[in-house]
């Protein structure tokens, strides 16, 4: 199935929203500047370190459902994504999946300040398909 609307994809770490808020509000930017379709997608980890959480696609579904709730992107088509895995891998994998024309992501993990780009960042601008635009946090 061809489409010529174009499809954008913001992973989005739900752990660390302070610096992710940033990418996902230039990703829904572009989207309307673009008429494209938004892909937010947040990756689980494969071992949850918090015991409580029995059903991790569930609960981060849930999260991520919020997030989109709290940060509506009017006048966008957002689909929401969760995946499990390896953060920078799940996103390229994704991202080549859905034939994404645009990946829209942030530059580094709040504990790697020091670094121009994180390694997840640096992974996914190396390996991706396709264009990356990465925001610095």
């Amino acid at each position: 199935m061809a489409s010529d609307t174009e499809l954008l994809l913001c992973p989005v770490n739900l752990r660390h929203l302070e610096t992710h808020t940033r990418a996902y509000e230039e990703a829904v930017a572009m989207a309307k500047r673009r008429g494209a379709k938004l892909i937010v997608a947040t990756v689980a980890p494969e071992m949850e370190r918090n015991l409580n959480i029995r059903d991790s696609e569930a609960y981060w579904s849930q999260q991520l459902a919020k997030f989109i709730k709290d940060h509506p992107a009017d006048g966008v088509e957002v689909e929401t994504v969760v995946r499990k895995g390896a953060i920078h891998r799940q996103i390229v994998k994704l991202a080549c999946e859905r034939n994404v024309d645009v990946i829209v992501m942030n530059s580094a993990n709040p504990k790697v300040q020091d670094y121009l780009l994180g390694t997840t960042a640096s992974h996914v601008v190396t390996h991706a398909k396709c264009s990356v635009y990465v925001v610095r946090a």
